[in-house]
This record gives C-alpha cells, sequence and structure tokens, in this order.
C-alpha cells in the first residue's frame, strides 16, 4: 500500500526501514506516549523484529510514514473480533524531528479512510494517555470525536493514568 500525503507517504514497512526505524524510535518522548509493547531502547534488534513480523501478516494494517526518504514514524490498526469485528483501534506515532508539520494529521485522516473502506468497518477509535494532548488534537484535526475519560485505565511507567477516548464512525 502507498499513499502520497503532502510532505509524507504512508506505504508498507520494507526490508532497509531497521536503521531508520530504531533511530527515530529510540527516543523516550516517543515511547512514553505509546504502549509497553513499544520497546524502549528501541534497538536495531527490536526493529529487524518489526519488519519481520510486519512482512508477514495478512490483512496488512501496519505502515511506515516515510518523510525525507526514511522511515520516520508508523501507523496503523487492529481490527477488533467477534461483535467488534465493524471496529478497529487506531495507533500512531512520529520521530521527534517531524513532530509539528501536520503530517501526523493527514497520515491518520488516511489512513482512518483506508480503514473503513477496505475493511467495511464502522468505527475506528483510539484511546490516549490524558498527558498527550498533541494526539489528541491530531485526532480531532482528524476528525475524531472525544467520546470519553476512561478512569485509572492504563499503567505506563509506573503510573496509573486515565486515558481519553477517540472515535470516528461512518
Amino acid at each position: 500500500m502507498e499513499i502520497r500525503l503532502p510532505g509524507a507517504t504512508v506505504r508498507s514497512w520494507r526490508r532497509g526501514d531497521e536503521e531508520s526505524l530504531a533511530r527515530r524510535a529510540n527516543n523516550r518522548k516517543v515511547w512514553i506516549n505509546l504502549r509497553d509493547a513499544f520497546p524502549s531502547p528501541y534497538t536495531l534488534g527490536a526493529a529487524r523484529q518489526w519488519i519481520e513480523w510486519v512482512s508477514g501478516t495478512l490483512p496488512e494494517t501496519h505502515f511506515a510514514i516515510e518523510v525525507e526518504g526514511g522511515a520516520c514514524g508508523g501507523i496503523g490498526y487492529v481490527i477488533q473480533p467477534d461483535v467488534h469485528r465493524i471496529s478497529a483501534e487506531i495507533g500512531f506515532w512520529l520521530g521527534e524531528p517531524f513532530w509539528g508539520r501536520g503530517i501526523m494529521t493527514e497520515a491518520v485522516r488516511a489512513v482512518t479512510a483506508h480503514a473503513l473502506d477496505t475493511h467495511n468497518l464502522h468505527r475506528v477509535y483510539a484511546s490516549v494517555f490524558d498527558w498527550n494532548p498533541a494526539s489528541m488534537r491530531v485526532l480531532e484535526k482528524a476528525g475524531y470525536r472525544r467520546e470519553g475519560i476512561m478512569r485509572s485505565s492504563a499503567l505506563k511507567d509506573g503510573k496509573v493514568t486515565d486515558q481519553v477516548l477517540y472515535a470516528l464512525t461512518r
């Protein structure tokens, strides 16, 4: 898959992305806003494991964000099972040097549309740690609506925290 955006491209992960992935992902400011499955430190070995895993998944639901010729972020969604199969959870990150350029808002818009259309979904949602207003703004600018606060719903970096739930529905 490949979607060209102003200043970036959302595309399939590929071999050769490992070095730029490890360089951009190995940042506490990135890690603090993501689930614990995202390793810290983010090593070249972790990047190799990710590329190997994501290259074999079908349907393809995880994508690289390429800026200036290198993979500098990621975006993906998880289609939910059983009665929730009309929904997907989206997640995203971007290397710190690329923050504040509007890249992620455009990527979220494009990947949300792709998810809805490709998988006949009715809802795409995201949960954001309450200390992360930048991701909340990205979702709001991409058309997501704040649905509520999930109180004391996550443990990150040794702290119990609230999460803010956002969704975009058909």
